[in-house]
């Protein structure tokens, strides 16, 4: 039930990753200087000091797989998620995470992804596993905001009266929890996946 009361937010999100995505992803692949740099210099970031990364590289596929998840998770996901109640705001950081997600089709020696079907397909299925449990948190983030904004508008945003709405509150928590395991799920793939090359 949460999920559906939920899903027109999260199908918007979701939309919002994938058009900036491929924004990303055909700025990359015509050559676009300055996603190209935004793009190796993201990498190599990465690469340096992100956890999950730093794991990969001595071989603890596991250890990788769990920080990548929970960082997601309480660093990305809940923040935006909690961004959602202002109804428009997650939508600028999902764009800006779905164009991140583009302009790393494109590797720092300019090598497509897509040069190969299995490096191609590597690549797209981390990008929608990862959108989805994102686009479920934010989208029912954003639909708690929305609700938020009808009742008190209704009431004339009177602070005494100033409610947040229960179920929509318990619909956040609902869709969150159960996206738990799908950015577990996530990061497995993408840290365990022979295709990951």
């Amino acid at each position: 039930e949460a999920l559906r009361r939920c899903r027109t937010c999260v199908a918007s999100v979701f939309l919002t990753y994938c058009l900036a995505c491929t924004c990303g992803i055909v700025m990359a692949h015509q050559g676009n200087e300055f996603a190209l740099s935004q793009g190796d210099r993201i990498v190599s970031n990465v690469m340096k000091n992100d956890k999950a990364s730093l794991e990969y590289q001595v071989g603890n596929n596991l250890s990788a797989a769990i920080n990548d998840c929970t960082g997601n998770l309480f660093f990305a996901a809940i923040p935006q998620t909690l961004l959602g109640f202002g109804v428009v705001l997650p939508y600028f950081t999902v764009a800006y995470q779905g164009w991140i997600g583009g302009i790393v089709s494109v590797d720092g020696e300019q090598r497509s992804r897509f040069s190969s079907v299995r490096s191609g397909a590597y690549y797209l299925i981390v990008l929608i596993m990862q959108f989805i449990p994102f686009s479920l948190c934010i989208g029912a983030g954003v639909r708690c905001g929305i609700d938020l904004y009808r009742y008190n508008a209704s009431i004339g945003w009177k602070v005494y009266n100033y409610h947040f709405p229960l179920k929509s509150l318990r619909d956040v928590a609902v869709v969150v929890l159960a996206s738990v395991p799908l950015f577990f799920i996530a990061s497995c793939f993408e840290f365990f996946s022979h295709w990951n090359v």
